[in-house]
């Protein structure tokens, strides 16, 4: 399994989402493990995903999964039975030459576009794995129709998340697998 991991997947491993529902935090716990054992995160070869990681967690004094999942990348990021890098082109400041849509890149959150952008640029397109960051779910069906997939992985709180930030806005879809 290959995958590109948002940065919110480790800090709710963390515990670092006080919103978040146990069975979320359980959740993310569980896919950085299985991930860790037998998969393969994809990330940039320009160090943004692993700098954005660093700079939100603590890899040198890991506390939670999240930061000893970092640690272990770190340690792995030339080995590609763990990771394999893909070569994305930055035409001006968090904007991609890789991200396969100009229109929702420009309404996509800056910091989030490198996940995409990874994971299309990748020849697999591996799926991008979501933990609680609800706008992408307005994201996703747009993401899908250039082959990119996102996994969410707490359905639930995403939703709910939604529901709270865009009350007038009708409930939200999930990709069905």
């Amino acid at each position: 399994m290959k995958v590109v991991i948002d940065t919110n997947v480790l800090l709710v491993a963390n515990g670092k989402h006080q919103d978040v529902s146990p069975e979320c935090q359980t959740e993310c716990i569980k896919w950085l493990n299985k991930i860790q054992s037998h998969g393969v995160v994809v990330i940039d070869d320009g160090f943004r995903i692993l700098g954005e990681y660093m700079h939100k967690t603590k890899p040198n004094q890991p506390k939670g999964v999240g930061d000893t999942f970092l640690k272990v990348l770190l340690q792995r990021q030339a080995n590609n039975k763990h990771v394999e890098v893909v070569k994305i082109n930055e035409n001006s400041t968090d904007k991609f030459e890789e991200f396969p849509d100009s229109v929702l890149q420009d309404a996509f959150d800056p910091p989030d576009r490198k996940f995409v952008a990874v994971a299309n640029a990748h020849a697999e397109k591996p799926p991008i794995l979501q933990a609680a960051d609800c706008k992408w779910l307005d994201w996703w069906k747009t993401l899908d129709q250039h082959g990119i997939k996102v996994e969410f992985i707490c359905k639930k709180d995403v939703c709910k998340f939604y529901k709270t930030k865009f009350p007038h806005k009708p409930d939200p879809q999930l990709p069905t697998k």
